[in-house]
């Protein structure tokens, strides 16, 4: 009966290595990297694949390298000529240095949010509200230059900021359909005055060429009263002006 203590050793001891095999092996897929700790104190970055660790002596943060599409909050921004707006934003980033985003900052997703808020508010306090309006991809762009410049030190890199809604008060969207009527309005009479002063300029060239010619202003005289007599219901009793026929006689007489 020998055998028995050794069989029990060995039994024991394949129960301890089930125990902590499980423990000791770590799977990364494609997409996933992980942080390794020795005794508290970073000793690399592995993965994807199997990874073997030490158990109770390593320890292993994993980190997902995709982008994370993160949606910020509406925020009460205050423009630089005091208009008070509500905006959202949505901003897509990953972690580039799995390293960096987690020795560096504690949890960098709730990190990343607090500082894209921040950021929004601060940014957009900086601009017009006409450049709010109008001017979104510029404004995308300063924000998400400003969130990369922050977030570079924590291994993360802010890919593209993309501002959802700009929402504003009844009163100001009064107050934008009123400017945007008186706008309207400007052209229209800008453009009715110059019509107007290309008219005028016709008009004189006109004037100048008929009076070189007295027989065009009496063609011209002719003509409108064919205009008028074509309305057989209107007697009307046009004067004939002498300095038009006087001309004319005068090249009738005989020479």
């Amino acid at each position: 009966m020998s055998w028995i203590p050794g069989s029990i050793g060995i039994f024991v001891a394949i129960l301890i290595v089930m125990l902590i095999l499980p423990s000791a092996i770590r799977i990364f897929r494609e997409y996933e990297r992980g942080v390794f700790f020795t005794l508290g104190r970073f000793s690399g970055v592995k993965g994807p694949g199997i990874v073997f660790l030490v158990p109770l002596i390593q320890q292993a943060v994993r980190v997902d390298l995709r982008t994370v599409v993160l949606e910020v909050p509406t925020q009460d921004v205050i423009s630089r000529d005091n208009v008070s707006v509500k905006v959202s934003a949505v901003v897509y980033f990953r972690v580039v240095n799995a390293e960096q985003a987690i020795i560096q900052v504690v949890d960098f997703l709730n990190a990343t949010s607090q500082l894209a808020q921040t950021m929004l508010r601060s940014v957009l306090g900086k601009h017009l509200l006409d450049e709010m309006l109008s001017e979104r991809e510029r404004l995308n762009l300063d924000i998400q230059q400003a969130l990369d410049a922050q977030t570079g030190s924590w291994g993360i890199k802010v890919a593209n900021v993309e501002i959802k809604q700009v929402d504003l008060t009844e009163s100001m969207i009064r107050a934008i359909a009123r400017q945007a009527e008186a706008e309207r309005e400007r052209r229209a009479k800008v453009i009715h005055a110059e019509g107007e002063l290309q008219a005028a300029e016709k008009l004189f060239q006109a004037a100048k060429i008929l009076a070189q010619e007295p027989q065009a202003i009496l063609l011209r005289y002719l003509e409108t009263l064919t205009v008028i007599g074509a309305d057989k219901n209107t007697t009307v009793v046009f004067p004939l002006p002498m300095d038009l026929v006087t001309p004319l006689l005068q090249r009738a007489k005989p020479g």
